[in-house]
């Protein structure tokens, strides 16, 4: 099979991103769709992202003290409905168990849309006194929305991620806790899965149902389309009043407790992909990539090629996730291509006459540059390389992000700079919710968030012209 074939089997990424996108993800043999409408079965490539991306965070919680628990994936409605704000904020997304063992249900069950309304009841057992805080708890789960548009990581209606929740004794140090895991899905976003983020606070439009505060880490994805990326959520007593999440302090008075919540899900792996791919398929960073280098032997028939490529996987397994593509059905030019649409960072072939002269020829996935290396430098090498390309990669999606930041001063200009050069347009903002309105009805943009790092670009609000001291990043979202 010729190489441009193999391509043609992928839209292409200019004429139809979305298209694209699904192509990359069932030909990477990342996911597929189910029998059961708006549910994927994700693949062995596609989980072992997730496991890397698992490993990874899980790692960063421990380190902050957090520990991992589980909760039952079912919650009584008469639980849900503690919390007003929250319900209504779920209400359109939730699914109902009526029926268990051939018998009407005494009470509905839902199934966890999220698990706000279950950690506080239990954690309303749990904690007596202030020596019981904080608890720092984080569950690795599924959960069920029911999307009316689906695709697969981005919006499924079941999908995996983590949610922490934890419990304080005072507002201060609830508040340190949001920051601090917000802070911990920007290390991963960018140093794992080279992302850059942008963060900041949500508007009080756009912030989680039954939140004191939302802040988030953006991405911009390569249409110029946002992703919300992660969010992690400051509660205040919202939670613990209802669900009387009490305890006695140190002056021995009974207090209600301070409670945050934080989540990143598999759509993670859909901003890997949208991010970094290209019209040959995916492009993994080194850090996350399941297999980082694979093996192609040239002529594995002639004597001592399959031998010398299988001494190379062995050394060389032992310091990286490699692959040895031994396959004998197929030719080098098809393994190149197929390796390459699934995005393996780097490609190292080896023949008759490299064996010869002591060398292997490296191919890098992210500009398809090659080199000629010797056999005794190699794994000196090839970590180096994989260095070089995860550092490339993450610098290609802030040089892209920069080109697509454009800062606009009327709602005209808005639309103007959504529709020539889709991306983050940054605006004044007065603070009015009506303001917010009108941009999105106009422009189709969403309020990404408040950076942190805020400029100050004009003295009034593009859409009312009064005085606007918060400057907000807009975009449309996926």
């Amino acid at each position: 099979m010729k190489k441009e074939d193999f391509v043609k089997e992928i839209t292409n990424i200019e004429e139809d991103f979305a298209q694209w996108y699904t192509d990359v993800v069932r030909k990477a043999e990342l996911a597929d769709y189910t029998d059961t409408k708006g549910f994927i079965a994700i693949r062995p490539y596609g989980y072992a992202l997730w496991e890397n991306i698992q490993n990874y965070t899980d790692k960063k919680f421990k380190e902050v003290g957090v520990t991992n628990l589980y909760m039952p994936v079912l919650i009584p409605e008469s639980m849900l409905q503690k919390e007003k704000d929250h319900v209504e904020g779920f209400a359109p997304e939730v699914a109902w168990v009526t029926m268990g063992g051939g018998e009407e249900l005494e009470e509905r069950l839902c199934i966890r849309p999220t698990s706000e309304t279950i950690m506080s009841t239990m954690y309303a057992k749990w904690i007596k006194s202030w020596r019981d805080l904080p608890i720092l708890g984080n569950q690795w789960c599924n959960v069920l929305r029911w999307e009316k548009e689906t695709r697969p990581f981005l919006r499924s209606r079941e999908f995996l991620w983590q949610e922490g929740h934890t419990v304080h004794e005072t507002k201060e140090e609830a508040e340190e806790m949001t920051l601090k895991m917000l802070n911990i899905y920007a290390d991963v976003i960018e140093n794992l899965l080279a992302i850059p983020v942008l963060k900041g606070r949500k508007t009080p439009k756009e912030q989680f149902a039954g939140a004191e505060a939302t802040y988030t880490v953006e991405t911009l994805m390569q249409d110029g389309r946002a992703l919300q990326a992660g969010t992690s959520h400051y509660f205040g007593q919202n939670f613990t009043k209802p669900f009387e999440v009490k305890f006695q302090n140190r002056e021995g008075k009974e207090e209600y407790a301070y409670q945050t919540s934080w989540g990143t899900s598999t759509r993670l792996i859909g901003a890997v992909i949208m991010a970094h791919g290209d019209n040959r398929g995916l492009k993994l960073p080194p850090k996350v990539a399941p297999i980082q280098a694979v093996i192609i032997p040239i002529a594995q028939h002639k004597e001592g090629v399959l031998e010398k490529a299988t001494e190379l996987y062995e050394t060389l397994n032992q310091h990286y996730r490699m692959k040895l593509d031994d396959r004998d059905n197929c030719s080098p030019g098809f393994k190149f291509n197929d390796w390459e649409m699934r995005g393996v960072p780097v490609r190292i072939e080896i023949g008759p006459r490299d064996i010869e002269n002591g060398v292997a020829v490296l191919v890098r996935r992210d500009n398809l540059e090659k080199e000629t290396v010797n056999l005794n430098e190699l794994e000196d090498r090839l970590g180096t390389l994989l260095e070089e390309i995860q550092t490339s990669m993450f610098e290609a999606c802030l040089k892209r992000r920069e080109e697509k930041t454009t800062i606009a001063y009327t709602l005209d200009e808005i639309v103007k700079n959504l529709k020539e050069n889709q991306g983050y347009v940054k605006t004044m903002w007065c603070g009015d919710v009506a303001c917010e309105n009108k941009i999105k009805d106009v422009s189709g943009a969403h309020s990404r968030c408040i950076p942190f790092q805020q400029e100050h670009l004009a003295d009034s609000c593009p859409v009312c012209g009064k005085k606007a001291d918060i400057m907000v990043t807009w975009g449309r979202q996926y």
